[in-house]
């Protein structure tokens, strides 16, 4: 039997429980009305941005040397000199690309999906659906890929999926995400460096564009971003950088100016 304790004006409470027995229950004062569920009440924080590390240049440069001997040589060189997110370099269909005029079209996703397995998605956006330059490099790479994956369906023979994809299977079948993400860590293992997750290549895209002066409005373009806030760090890296300049040429004496600067016109 629990035990109780006798409070004052004849109530009684049980120990360790909210239940009470109360003989005069009208003097005890009214408690507000609560709504229901009062947790829809509660604003949640929004979520905080995670933290990424993209390449430096000098690691850049040392992962492409590493990617070029690999089978997808021309997937990890399309990710880093063009920012494409994975599924949109999954997605990817020879039909997209002319290489020709240097030219993608982006405008599907492959993803795995839980009810339906690896599914064709539209792309993420609105804004995610582009048209893109692609760099001379890129166009070299895809050319000799096109070759190798010739290859590749001459030796599976009937056993080759045509999917019309341009990054498969050696027998031509779509890429499963999760194994592009573990191919992409051997790569790193193999180059000596650092582990990243796959999608800082398109940070590091973002960020060596930045560093070099692009403007905004183009990187936002090509990576397909809606808004691209994520890089003000960047920003505000380079910023400081600019005004440190500033602040060494207005320190500089006579003797250490050179020829006048051409005029700037700032509207």
């Amino acid at each position: 039997m629990r035990s109780a304790l006798a409070a004052p004006g004849g109530s009684w409470y049980a120990s360790g429980d909210l239940a009470t027995r109360d003989p005069l229950p009208r003097h005890r004062p009214r408690r507000p009305h609560l709504p229901r569920n009062v947790a829809r009440n509660v604003k949640s924080p929004a979520p905080r941005p995670r933290r990424f590390k993209p390449f430096t240049a000098s690691e850049a440069r040392q992962f492409l040397h590493a990617a070029s001997s690999d089978r997808l040589h021309a997937l990890y060189e399309l990710a880093l000199r063009t920012g494409l997110r994975k599924g949109e370099l999954l997605g990817l269909h020879w039909d997209d690309l002319d290489l020709n005029t240097g030219t993608a079209a982006i405008h599907r996703s492959l993803q795995h999906t839980r009810t339906g397995g690896l599914t064709f998605l539209q792309t993420k956006t609105r804004a995610s659906e582009r048209r893109i330059v692609l760099p001379t490099e890129c166009i070299d790479s895809l050319k000799i890929h096109r070759e190798q994956q010739e290859e590749a369906r001459r030796a599976a023979g009937m056993d080759w999926s045509d999917n019309g994809l341009v990054f498969t299977t050696p027998t031509g079948s779509p890429l499963e995400p999760a194994n592009l993400t573990r191919s992409f860590s051997r790569l790193l293992n193999r180059a000596g460096l650092r582990r990243i997750r796959f999608h800082d290549l398109r940070h590091s895209t973002a960020t060596l564009l930045l560093e070099q002066g692009v403007d905004l409005v183009v990187i936002k373009e090509l990576l397909g971003h809606a808004h691209i806030g994520v890089y003000a760090h960047v920003r505000l890296r380079l910023q400081r950088q600019a005004i440190n300049a500033l602040g060494n040429a207005l320190d500089a004496t006579d003797d250490d100016l050179g020829d006048p600067p051409a005029a700037a016109v700032v509207c």
